[in-house]
């Protein structure tokens, strides 16, 4: 455990010091975002445009981590226990691209398709069912969707069958 946290402490110290635009804190372990690295990254977070919390064992994003990194681009979130986002994430009026690959949704996150600036969603390999494609087709940005590996409903997967204005990945090829 205390290397973990050393380890998050080290990346989280070369991303002040080197007033780096991007925070990457892949496998460390994570079951939430830690409280203290809020008060460590306040003077630099408007500067952070891409965050990588892939491959930790995180089961929620607290409002306090959109509420921060308010300038985020670019958000890597795959490979983790999650369920459900906060309803502050509609509120990321930068984020261009989410990963949510491989957690644990087995509902869209409806809040998604709120955000005017996104552009790519990757949603494979959860247990959804449903897709929200009036909405996804109302968002003005979205270019790409990729909801491979999860067990769409029949409606869903004859819904997808229909032209839209963004890129579908729905099946695994083979």
């Amino acid at each position: 455990m205390a290397e973990a946290v050393a380890n998050v402490a080290r990346r989280i110290n070369a991303t002040v010091e080197e007033e780096k635009d991007s925070l990457d804190l892949s496998n460390c372990k994570l079951i939430s975002f830690p409280d203290g690295v809020f008060k460590v990254l306040k003077c630099v977070s408007e500067n952070i445009h891409v965050v990588t919390l892939a491959d930790n064992e995180m089961k929620t994003m607290s409002s306090k981590f959109f509420s921060t990194f308010t300038q985020l681009r670019e958000l890597d979130l795959q490979g983790n226990v999650l369920t459900k986002l906060p309803d502050t994430m509609e509120e990321m009026e930068h984020l261009t691209s989410i990963n949510l690959a491989n957690n644990s949704f087995s509902i869209f996150p409806d809040k998604l398709t709120k955000i005017a600036t996104l552009e790519r969603i990757n949603l494979e390999g959860n247990r959804i069912t449903e897709i929200p494609l009036e909405k996804l087709s109302a968002m003005p940005a979205l270019k790409w969707l990729n909801v491979k590996s999860n067990p769409l409903d029949s409606n869903t997967q004859s819904a997808l069958q229909s032209p839209h204005s963004f890129d579908i990945l729905s099946r695994t090829e083979s």
